[in-house]
């Protein structure tokens, strides 16, 4: 059977190799570029390619990047994909011979996980400089209101107080170690997979160091089958991802709890503050809503990365490869405009302390204290402290009184369960079950005292500043790369 055929089936065109180009042109073409002029100077650098055919193939590729205009190419099915229209313009520009000699010693596969590493790279560095940007102005935050009340909440019910800074240290720990995840998987993205070829390296005497430096990159990755199928540089990367927005998803669940009408405590300025169209009493603080959208979506994106990556082969394929990956940069997109959006939140919030004291009241949220200082200073047992403490806030509750005036309430169940009033006399009382002394009394490590929450915010500074120092330095190797492979590539334009 004779099959005269002609490639591309123009529903194959359409569906796969048109969008595929069209993410090249908007993601990875700069990459290409990089890689064609990094492999060039290797080429030449170990004796490969002589300095006549290598000064004409530079000037060649200089001119394309001059002449073609990225944003105006359309997909016509004359190339198979944007990589062999370049080496169209080559050879066309070259001759068949010389315009083909680039390509010695390398292939798409392993050129495709340099440039998807290299636009990962530069993603998660934005995506970090956001992260850490989040991070300090919740470090400032919780400095700032390092003595706020507020009342924390379990199982969704009113529990004990702490401080505004002592919530925001929690959110600061998770997000640190969040940061830090995606910082360790980010240094997969440091080992250059150019020189493994299609799947075995190559009998050309390469140098995949000087390759890798030209880069940017730490290293070239070791085994080269593993270049071309290793997807964990994927995976790892967008697993952590998926981790910080999961959990800033928790964290504005309880900002829109603590914003509802019935609690208040959370204040949230006009500027954030969208009204109804028919009720005007209402204040909707409806970025919130959009964070907590936008940060399920970025998950779920991460997650359709790193599903898309299951009972695949462990070898090169295009599960992996550019459509997927140019899929994959929404969660960048997403997750960029969450972090934004929450440290712009979270800069100008402020707490109702008037509604904080008034739930704190009707919760008798201070009451474990009650039965702390009763140990320590009544002699009495905790439980018989707490059965003491239990009836005193029954006592409160049903006369709605607040628990800083239910003095009698106390002396009367003290009475009736020891048969003795208490040493403990009414103004201290008022001050054992009110918010500052609960708080103040709990300066072990990590509690919400002020002595205790400078420790922490000084530990939290330290590592926000590891992590910067780092990215920095990542971000400084690429640039001292990209400086010198622009150098030397301009001197093969003059041999």
């Amino acid at each position: 059977m004779t099959d005269e055929s002609v490639f591309p089936h123009p529903v194959y065109k359409k569906t796969v190799l048109e969008p595929l180009f069209d993410g090249v042109k908007v993601h990875f073409a700069h990459a290409m570029a990089q890689i064609n002029r990094a492999h060039l100077v290797m080429l030449f650098e170990t004796g490969i390619l002589n300095s006549d055919k290598v000064s004409a193939i530079a000037k060649a590729l200089q001119d394309i990047e001059s002449d073609l205009n990225i944003d105006h190419c359309q997909y016509t099915g004359e190339f198979e994909d944007y990589f062999f229209m370049v080496e169209h313009e080559l050879r066309s520009r070259l001759g068949p011979d010389l315009g083909g000699m680039l390509h010695t010693a390398r292939s798409r596969n392993d050129m495709d996980h340099t440039m998807f590493k290299l636009q990962l790279r530069t993603r998660s560095h934005a995506l970090l400089a956001l992260g850490h940007t989040l991070a300090d102005t919740l470090i400032q935050k919780a400095k700032d209101e390092r003595d706020t009340p507020i009342v924390a909440y379990t199982h969704g019910q009113p529990a004990q107080p702490t401080t505004f800074g002592h919530y925001l240290g929690a959110v600061i720990e998770v997000l640190l170690s969040d940061l830090q995840r995606i910082s360790d998987a980010k240094k997969l993205l440091d080992y250059c997979p150019m020189g493994a070829a299609a799947i075995t390296t190559t009998g050309f005497p390469i140098d995949r160091h000087r390759m890798a430096e030209l880069l940017g990159f730490v290293a070239p990755k070791r085994n080269s089958y593993g270049c071309i199928a290793s997807v964990d540089y994927i995976t790892g990367l967008y697993s952590s991802i998926k981790l910080l927005f999961l959990h800033i998803g928790r964290i504005t669940q309880d900002m829109a709890f603590w914003s509802a009408f019935e609690v208040g405590q959370l204040y949230v300025p006009n500027s954030l503050v969208q009204i109804s169209s028919i009720m005007p009493q209402k204040r909707n603080p409806v970025p919130i809503e959009h964070l907590r959208h936008l940060a399920s979506v970025t998950a779920g994106r991460c997650d359709t990365i790193v599903n898309t990556m299951h009972n695949t082969p462990f070898t090169d394929m295009n599960d992996s490869e550019g459509e997927v990956q140019s899929a994959g940069f929404s969660a960048f997109d997403s997750g960029s405009r969450v972090l934004e959006l929450l440290s712009a939140f979270i800069g100008v919030v402020s707490i109702n302390e008037q509604k904080v004291q008034s739930n704190s009241d009707s919760a008798c949220a201070t009451i474990t204290e009650l039965a702390d200082t009763l140990v320590r200073d009544e002699s009495l047992s905790f439980r018989q402290a707490h059965n003491i403490s239990a009836g005193t806030a029954k006592a409160t509750l049903s006369k709605q009184i607040a628990l800083c005036d239910g003095y009698n309430e106390f002396e009367k169940v003290f009475k009736e369960q020891t048969g003795r009033l208490p040493l403990m006399d009414k103004n201290t009382f008022f001050s054992t079950v009110s918010i500052k002394s609960f708080v103040n009394a709990r300066d072990r490590f990590g509690g919400p005292a002020p002595i205790a929450m400078k420790e922490a915010l000084d530990h939290y500074s330290h590592e926000l500043n590891e992590l910067t120092a780092r990215a920095a330095a990542a971000h400084n190797r690429s640039s001292l790369a990209q400086q010198e492979l622009n150098t030397v590539f301009k001197q093969l334009l003059e041999l």
